[in-house]
């Protein structure tokens, strides 16, 4: 229960739905995430879906911030949003905190890291009442169908610059490798890491674009955040340049961990990385085009987002 006046004060680096930091006099704290100012698009920003989402993580080892309150739109404000226990600690892009910077920490933290993966994607969805939030099957094609048709022209046509790889993903896509919660935005810059326990982490954040897919979709997207040593950097590398610093463990090597953890057959990886970096090419294009027609987040405007996403998905395919 709060006491007295409280303060709040947005935090996190996300262009999408708003999370702020309320604190009372008291200086007790909770966090509360609500959707942008209306108009949404429909179906987006849903605050309660991804609140049941925590609430079905809770009791997992998928490390998650516990629910407080779920307010439905009307009720207290004009969206729906959600309440929730604030976890301190510390969140790392371009660089690793001080307290967690020698070689051997920075190891561990990419290891917890895609461990943590590993843990999210053998959850018992079912079992955790989660049976109607996704379709898993014919996951792939209806994936890659899907986020075109945000970008297509009215005859049903890519842009020009997208043709290649959206015909390349749609000749290769592969059966889905297995069915699993999948996160959809699972990278260093939304997880909360552990000073005091060096390489653990504290809660995964940001479970807005979360669903039931194919796992290798969650794995690839993870990977090709990391940004390596050549190579141009996207927007999802240039939030993540502390793995650079020495210790952190290579895409190959986390990759390995991964397999190795579930089981998965990652012989077909290469289409889902490129499936990954095409999927955020055409995310910040329709964020791009909103932008433009004054609808949207200005970060969006900078077309060069686009172009390095779908650089670095034709390198991923081989074309």
């Amino acid at each position: 229960m709060t006491v007295g006046q409280v303060t709040s004060r947005p935090i996190g680096d996300g262009h999408s739905n708003l999370t702020f930091l309320v604190t009372d006099t008291e200086g007790k704290q909770v966090v509360v995430r609500r959707p942008p100012p209306p108009p949404t698009p429909p179906g987006a920003h849903d605050m309660l879906r991804e609140a049941r989402l925590l609430d079905a993580l809770h009791d997992t080892d998928v490390p998650v911030a516990r629910v407080l309150a779920k307010v439905p739109e009307g009720e207290v404000l004009d969206v729906g949003f959600y309440v929730m226990t604030y976890v301190p600690g510390p969140v790392a892009t371009t660089e690793t905190p001080t307290a967690l910077a020698d070689p051997a920490t920075r190891r561990q933290l990419g290891e917890a890291l895609v461990d943590t993966l590993a843990a999210l994607h053998q959850v018992d969805w079912r079992a955790a009442g989660l049976g109607d939030i996704g379709k898993p099957e014919g996951f792939n094609a209806r994936h890659v169908r899907r986020m075109g048709a945000l970008i297509v022209d009215d005859d049903g046509n890519p842009p020009p610059e997208f043709a290649a790889i959206d015909a390349w993903l749609k000749e290769n896509v592969p059966g889905e490798s297995g069915d699993a919660i999948i996160h959809n935005d699972f990278r260093l810059g939304n997880v909360i890491l552990d000073e005091k326990r060096p390489g653990r982490v504290r809660a995964v954040l940001d479970w807005e674009l979360a669903t039931v897919g194919d796992p290798l979709c969650d794995l690839a997207y993870f990977l090709t955040s990391i940004p390596e040593e050549d190579g141009g950097r996207t927007p999802t590398e240039a939030l993540g340049l502390a793995m650079l610093e020495d210790g952190w463990p290579t895409r190959d090597d986390l990759a390995k961990r991964y397999a190795e953890h579930t089981g998965a057959d990652l012989s077909d990886l290469q289409w889902y990385e490129a499936m990954a970096l095409w999927k955020l090419a055409v995310l910040y294009e329709y964020g791009r085009r909103r932008a433009v027609n004054g609808g949207g987040d200005d970060y969006y405007a900078d077309g060069t987002h686009v172009e390095e996403f779908l650089t670095a998905a034709h390198r991923a395919a081989g074309l």
